[in-house]
């Protein structure tokens, strides 16, 4: 018989393996790969892949319930070097598990497993296992494929971890969780010319460095002070070299809020003050203004349903309600404009490091927390019928 000492240990080999085998969004080959092998070794019969490309939808079903709860994970990684000197270090140069996406499938596999060894629920669970959640398009690429058709489902429920809350505490809350995500690119064009006679030419970077700090208006002077919001300029690239002007600057960057609205008066913005700026310096102006991300946000009975079951899995004190929505962004807000559900956080320790950063590794020790709450949410959301006398 499996001791939870075991199974904790087969969680870790599972979640250190993905982490050292890491691979971007659309190719998780190795990793899905493993999932579907993983989840037929369970006793799964109906395993899916090449959902949307390489994504996983398990199904099992018990008993003669109707309804059905859909649970998520996201198993991509990100082209980030690692910086870290852990046994189990990416063997993939420049990709590394830096968002914990490999902790998010082991959870989602360990559930599975006790899942389909133990039952304790009445209808069908749909295990998905998602690609590319990174860069936003894995979760429509799954849709596009007939997620919604081929495997349909009542409401469903995901998982981040959190850096910074405690191992074994649980957050969400109803309404918006999570940002928008909005892309920006503007290219500024004028004429190079060489370092020592500026006079000469229209160089690009004195205007790109001043449309960079102009842009930080936004949201400081022309948006309300209540309307949450974040532009960011994240790269600045230029044609120049140690003596020669660039001729042409790109700005990059994202904006994140939580309305319609507000992404909008973003946009129109930056383009008035892009223009405005490449007049002044003589140049021309280009900018695409993308939407990659929708906000997430929880229905209400979804939310006060996963609190539940977190407080009876992890414990009434490990558990509260969410205080302010994170302007971080999340893929699985498409899933929950097709059905009702809730995305939700775990701890993964007070000195973690952050996410997205080039020394960050799930912590293990989160990995049966996160286990007991999704099987705690499907008995709850499921529950067995009583027997009749």
């Amino acid at each position: 018989m499996t001791t939870d000492e075991d199974f904790q240990a087969t969680l870790r080999d599972w979640r250190r393996d993905f982490h050292a085998h890491p691979e971007f969004g659309c190719e998780e080959q190795r990793t899905s790969r493993l999932v579907a092998e993983r989840l037929r070794g369970f006793g799964f019969t109906e395993v899916v892949e090449g959902v949307g490309g390489t994504g996983v939808v398990a199904t099992l079903a018990r008993g003669t319930g109707n309804r059905c709860v859909a649970l998520r994970a996201d198993m991509d990684a990100l082209r980030i070097p690692e910086a870290s000197d852990i046994p189990h270090r990416s063997t993939a140069p420049g990709l590394m598990h830096a968002c914990g996406h490999d902790g998010h499938t082991t959870m989602l596999l360990g559930a599975a497993r006790l899942l389909a060894e133990q039952g304790g629920f009445d209808g069908t669970v749909r295990l998905i296992f998602q690609p590319a959640e990174e860069w936003g398009r894995g979760a429509l690429a799954m849709l596009e494929d007939g997620l919604m058709e081929r495997f349909p489902f009542d409401e469903i429920y995901g998982l981040h971890n959190q850096p910074g809350l405690p191992v074994g505490a649980f957050r969400t809350r109803a309404g918006v969780i999570m940002s928008a995500e909005d892309n920006f690119e503007v290219v500024l064009r004028g004429i190079g010319g060489h370092a020592a006679r500026p006079h000469q030419g229209r160089e690009a970077l004195v205007a790109a460095c001043a449309l960079v700090t102009s842009l930080q208006t936004i949201v400081s002077r022309r948006l309300a002070p209540t309307d949450t919001a974040v532009v960011s300029v994240t790269e600045l690239l230029t044609d120049g070299t140690r003596n020669a002007l660039p001729g042409t600057a790109r700005i990059l960057g994202d904006a994140r809020s939580f309305r319609a609205d507000v992404s909008a008066a973003i946009e129109a913005e930056l383009r008035r003050i892009a223009a405005g700026t490449a007049i002044s310096h003589g140049l021309d102006c280009d900018v695409t203004y993308t939407r990659e991300f929708v906000p997430t946000i929880n229905d209400a009975g979804a939310a006060a349903a996963a609190l539940a079951a977190a407080t009876r899995a992890l414990g009434a004190a490990n558990v509260a309600e969410a205080g302010e929505p994170h302007t971080g962004s999340e893929d699985f807000a498409r899933f929950l404009q097709h059905a009702p559900g809730c995305f939700a956080f775990i701890g993964n320790g007070e000195e973690s490091v952050p996410l997205h950063n080039p020394a960050y590794d799930f912590n293990d020790d989160a990995l049966p927390h996160g286990v007991k709450w999704f099987v705690q949410l499907v008995r709850d959301r499921l529950p067995l019928r009583e027997a009749r006398p």
